[in-house]
């Protein structure tokens, strides 16, 4: 995972940031009803400097918890509907003739945002998904051999459908790595999705209807991308490195799985435990802030053995064992 620039944390207010948080995670709360979880995971990521992947069935609100997400920011947003015949440029751009002036110019492609919302990530051809790779890695594209930087506030968020097999290209392991989470958006409680209901009825449902609206932003462009760099602020305990060095290690060591987790996986869980334990309210990082985001960090970067899927083991139920059976630091 690669660092975000750094910055002096002298210059970031703590308690500012965490009242932006919960403003926005407010706002959350009251457009994407039902989802508390997933928008706290979003935020995380978004606070940890990496990128997020959205998962869930049609219906459950993956775009709209972006669109409210970016609008909550008040960053440049763009958004991309992945298809089956979209090309790299037009992700990224490309360079133009002009016959005017007998020159190139480049063409910017969408890519060139604070937030891009990659739609449907899993219904283009792997040529186009690795066009994205450079961009979520390095934060800058290359056009014709030419290197473009994007703004650090730089940040992905994709969306897919888990049930959809047939016309479709699931996302390699090196594109999977590079996403610091992947959200599982599951169906709500039957008070929230009641809630749903009557909103829509009342027009007050933010992405329902001609007349819906999406929030207003709750912080400044400073406040942005110094939230950006926020997990920088928390005190991690050298125990609680340890910890997570041993919940690494028997992820690798299971017998059910094939190929564990990296390094990088590892850093990126530390820094998400960081942004979580901000929105907890707390300056230090507890072992509950890693169990927390485990799964929504790691289980996306395990390949399991054959014989573990066929007995009914997932991603899920793996490290979810072993969250229970590494101790604690005390």
């Amino acid at each position: 995972m690669t660092e975000p620039p750094r910055v002096d944390n002298t210059h970031l207010d703590l308690s500012r940031l965490r009242q932006v948080a919960a403003a926005t995670l407010s706002e959350l709360g009251g457009c994407v009803l039902g989802q508390e979880s997933a928008a706290e995971a979003l935020l995380a990521a978004y606070m940890a400097g990496g990128h997020a992947l959205l998962e869930g069935v049609p219906g459950l609100g993956k775009t709209l918890l972006a669109r409210c997400f970016a609008a909550c920011l008040g960053v440049p947003f763009a958004r991309v509907q992945f298809t089956p015949d979209l090309m790299p440029a037009d992700v990224i751009g490309t360079n133009i003739y002009r016959g005017d002036s007998g020159r190139f110019k480049l063409l910017r492609g969408p890519i060139f945002t604070h937030l891009l919302m990659a739609d449907e990530i899993y219904r283009t051809p792997p040529k186009t998904q690795s066009a994205l790779l450079e961009a979520m890695q390095e934060r800058q594209v290359t056009i014709d051999g030419e290197t473009h930087p994007l703004p650090p506030e730089f940040f992905v968020i994709a969306t897919q459908n888990p049930i959809e097999f047939e016309g479709v290209y699931p996302l390699p392991e090196a594109q999977l790595d590079r996403f610091l989470m992947r959200i599982d958006l599951r169906l709500p409680g039957e008070e929230a999705e009641v809630e749903l209901y009557r909103r829509a009825v009342a027009g007050d449902l933010p992405g329902w209807g001609p007349d819906s609206g999406y929030p207003q932003p709750v912080m400044s462009d400073a406040d942005a991308a110094s939230l950006r760099q926020a997990s920088r602020l928390t005190h991690v305990s050298p125990d609680l490195l340890d910890y997570l060095f041993r919940l690494a290690t028997a992820v690798r060591d299971s017998p059910y799985v094939e190929l564990g987790i990296s390094p990088r996986g590892a850093l990126a869980l530390l820094e998400v435990s960081r942004a979580g334990a901000l929105l907890a309210e707390r300056d230090f990082v507890a072992p509950d802030d890693l169990k927390r985001f485990l799964v929504p960090c790691w289980s996306h970067r395990l390949m399991l053995t054959a014989e573990s899927e066929l007995e009914g083991q997932t991603a899920a139920k793996i490290l979810q064992s072993v969250a229970a059976a590494v101790e604690v630091p005390r």
